[in-house]
């Protein structure tokens, strides 16, 4: 019993607590298999460092803040005929994010840019990496709040410190001229020091309608389609196909 107390309070100390929980359960496993002292010692130090991997992606996803969590398992590409799988599957895999690349979401409402993008964001969580979600106009109020208040040169830093931001719903709103150059200096900031995944519903002709600068717009748009995978959502709604297909597969509802 005093052995337990010391192992647990060790333990305690060196921050085990996976181990501290699955030592003695394991080791009568361990006698129970014939393993070897080796053995139950490395199936310890898997348990502890699976559970620290399991908490970290968990601290990962909730700092990201993403509004729904939707992953690609979830995505019925086969309702959104004109987009290429292969290539959304090949982003999964994180690379742009090492080598600081963008992606630009360009359709239609409802034809599942934020879904996607919210899967990227969080393939990119598990993969070890910092990532922030927000909408456009989110983070245009948080920026033009930031400055009122002169932190805004503390909150970029901060923001730079993230390997993806997620940027959702550019174009629903337009921007105020503050808004505006303020949105435009958080993308020349990031540029080639971080990756962003925009969604836009427009045009690129049109995104001077929401900017209100064209020339402004012109340089905003040549930083962010540099060295970026520009991917077209076409076709019918995406959530009204899903919705169509519950009430079919459930017509009493």
């Amino acid at each position: 019993m005093e052995i337990d107390l010391l192992i647990q309070a060790h333990c305690k100390q060196l921050k085990l607590p996976t181990f501290a929980r699955n030592y003695r359960k394991l080791a009568q496993d361990a006698s129970q298999t014939n393993q070897t002292f080796d053995q139950y010692l490395l199936a310890l130090l898997e348990q502890e460092a699976l559970q620290r991997e399991t908490n970290q992606e968990r601290r990962r996803l909730q700092a990201a803040r993403f509004p729904r969590l939707h992953t690609l398992d979830t995505f019925e590409f086969a309702a959104v005929p004109s987009l290429n799988k292969a290539k959304i599957l090949d982003l999964a895999r994180g690379d742009y994010v090492t080598q600081r690349e963008n992606i630009l979401f360009v359709g239609e409402i409802g034809t599942g840019k934020t879904h996607l993008a919210t899967a990227l964001g969080i393939a990119a969580c598990r993969q070890g990496k910092r990532v922030r979600f927000f909408t456009a106009a989110g983070l245009v109020n948080e920026l033009l709040e930031a400055r009122d208040e002169k932190r805004l040169l503390r909150l970029q830093a901060q923001w730079l410190k993230q390997d993806l931001i997620v940027l959702d719903e550019v174009g629903f709103v337009p921007f105020s001229t503050q808004g505006s150059q303020l949105l435009f200096q958080f993308c020349s900031e990031r540029y080639q020091r971080g990756s962003v995944i925009f969604t836009t519903n427009l045009e690129f002709a049109k995104w001077t309608d929401v900017f209100g600068d064209a020339q402004m717009t012109g340089a905003l748009l040549d930083r962010i389609t540099h060295r970026c995978h520009i991917i077209e959502c076409h076709g019918e709604s995406y959530r009204f196909k899903q919705s169509l297909k519950a009430q079919q597969q459930n017509p009493r509802a």
